[in-house]
Protein backbone atom coordinates (compact mmCIF):
# COMPACT_ATOMS: atom_id res chain seq x y z
CA UNK A 1 0.00 0.00 0.00
CA UNK A 2 1.12 3.48 -0.69
CA UNK A 3 0.01 6.39 1.88
CA UNK A 4 -0.18 9.94 0.69
CA UNK A 5 -0.14 12.69 3.19
CA UNK A 6 -1.02 16.31 2.23
CA UNK A 7 0.39 19.51 3.91
CA UNK A 8 0.35 23.11 3.30
CA UNK A 9 -2.95 24.21 3.28
CA UNK A 10 -4.67 27.70 4.20
CA UNK A 11 -6.49 30.80 3.80
CA UNK A 12 -4.57 33.34 1.54
CA UNK A 13 -5.43 36.57 -0.33
CA UNK A 14 -5.60 37.30 -4.33
CA UNK A 15 -2.19 36.89 -5.58
CA UNK A 16 -0.56 35.19 -2.59
CA UNK A 17 1.41 31.93 -2.97
CA UNK A 18 0.97 28.81 -1.03
CA UNK A 19 3.27 25.62 -1.79
CA UNK A 20 1.50 22.33 -0.83
CA UNK A 21 3.47 19.35 0.02
CA UNK A 22 2.71 15.61 -0.22
CA UNK A 23 4.68 12.75 1.58
CA UNK A 24 4.52 9.39 0.40
CA UNK A 25 5.30 6.48 2.51
CA UNK A 26 4.55 2.75 1.95
CA UNK A 27 6.33 1.14 -1.06
CA UNK A 28 10.21 1.71 -1.52
CA UNK A 29 9.74 2.06 -4.80
CA UNK A 30 7.25 4.86 -5.03
CA UNK A 31 9.94 7.25 -6.38
CA UNK A 32 9.26 5.21 -10.19
CA UNK A 33 5.66 6.24 -9.85
CA UNK A 34 4.15 9.69 -11.73
CA UNK A 35 2.72 11.89 -9.31
CA UNK A 36 -0.67 14.05 -9.81
CA UNK A 37 -2.25 17.08 -8.33
CA UNK A 38 -6.20 17.29 -8.38
CA UNK A 39 -8.86 19.33 -6.96
CA UNK A 40 -12.22 19.61 -5.91
CA UNK A 41 -13.86 22.65 -5.24
CA UNK A 42 -17.30 22.65 -3.84
CA UNK A 43 -19.69 21.22 -6.02
CA UNK A 44 -17.83 21.03 -9.04
CA UNK A 45 -16.11 17.64 -10.23
CA UNK A 46 -12.78 16.83 -9.50
CA UNK A 47 -10.38 18.12 -12.16
CA UNK A 48 -6.88 17.72 -12.91
CA UNK A 49 -4.47 20.26 -12.14
CA UNK A 50 -0.43 19.18 -12.82
CA UNK A 51 1.11 15.85 -12.71
CA UNK A 52 4.99 14.83 -12.97
CA UNK A 53 6.79 11.56 -14.06
CA UNK A 54 9.29 9.60 -12.16
CA UNK A 55 12.08 11.58 -12.92
CA UNK A 56 10.79 14.74 -13.30
CA UNK A 57 11.34 15.00 -16.98
CA UNK A 58 7.74 15.07 -17.97
CA UNK A 59 5.06 17.35 -16.93
CA UNK A 60 1.33 18.39 -17.82
CA UNK A 61 -0.73 21.82 -17.03
CA UNK A 62 -3.99 22.26 -16.62
CA UNK A 63 -4.31 25.46 -18.90
CA UNK A 64 -5.69 26.85 -15.70
CA UNK A 65 -2.45 26.80 -13.85
CA UNK A 66 -0.05 27.24 -16.40
CA UNK A 67 2.80 30.12 -15.53
CA UNK A 68 1.40 30.26 -12.36
CA UNK A 69 1.68 26.55 -10.55
CA UNK A 70 4.74 24.59 -10.62
CA UNK A 71 5.17 20.62 -9.49
CA UNK A 72 8.27 19.11 -8.45
CA UNK A 73 9.29 15.83 -6.53
CA UNK A 74 12.27 14.78 -4.56
CA UNK A 75 12.66 11.48 -4.69
CA UNK A 76 15.14 10.55 -2.58
CA UNK A 77 12.49 12.14 0.22
CA UNK A 78 9.52 10.49 -1.40
CA UNK A 79 8.11 14.04 -1.62
CA UNK A 80 6.54 16.16 -3.96
CA UNK A 81 5.97 19.96 -3.60
CA UNK A 82 3.06 21.93 -5.39
CA UNK A 83 4.45 25.80 -5.58
CA UNK A 84 0.96 28.04 -6.38
CA UNK A 85 1.79 32.04 -7.24
CA UNK A 86 -0.54 34.13 -8.29
CA UNK A 87 -3.91 33.00 -6.68
CA UNK A 88 -6.70 33.79 -7.90
CA UNK A 89 -10.41 32.94 -6.06
CA UNK A 90 -11.52 30.13 -8.48
CA UNK A 91 -7.98 28.33 -7.03
CA UNK A 92 -10.34 27.69 -4.09
CA UNK A 93 -10.77 24.09 -3.53
CA UNK A 94 -9.42 20.81 -2.43
CA UNK A 95 -6.05 19.81 -3.58
CA UNK A 96 -5.22 16.05 -3.60
CA UNK A 97 -2.13 14.23 -3.98
CA UNK A 98 -1.98 11.21 -5.92
CA UNK A 99 0.67 8.66 -7.32
CA UNK A 100 0.08 6.64 -10.58
CA UNK A 101 1.72 3.21 -10.11
CA UNK A 102 3.35 4.12 -13.42
CA UNK A 103 6.16 6.30 -14.18
CA UNK A 104 5.05 8.57 -16.73
CA UNK A 105 2.49 11.55 -16.06
CA UNK A 106 -0.70 11.22 -16.96
CA UNK A 107 -3.91 13.82 -16.90
CA UNK A 108 -6.20 10.94 -16.26
CA UNK A 109 -7.33 11.09 -12.48
CA UNK A 110 -8.71 7.38 -13.23
CA UNK A 111 -5.57 6.32 -13.48
CA UNK A 112 -4.27 7.05 -10.33
CA UNK A 113 -4.27 4.11 -7.97
CA UNK A 114 -3.08 6.05 -5.05
CA UNK A 115 -4.45 9.31 -3.20
CA UNK A 116 -4.26 11.38 -0.42
CA UNK A 117 -6.90 12.75 1.86
CA UNK A 118 -6.47 16.36 0.64
CA UNK A 119 -5.73 20.03 1.66
CA UNK A 120 -7.92 22.71 2.04
CA UNK A 121 -6.59 25.84 -0.57
CA UNK A 122 -8.95 28.54 -0.13
CA UNK A 123 -8.16 32.31 -1.67
CA UNK A 124 -10.04 35.18 -0.45
CA UNK A 125 -10.99 38.26 -2.74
Amino acid sequence: QVQLVESGGGLVQVGGSLRLSCAASGRAFISTYAMGWFRQAPGKEREFVVSISWNGVGTYYADSVKGRFTISRDNSKNMVYLQMNSLKPEDTAVYYCAARGLPDASTKGWEYGYWGQGTQVTVSS
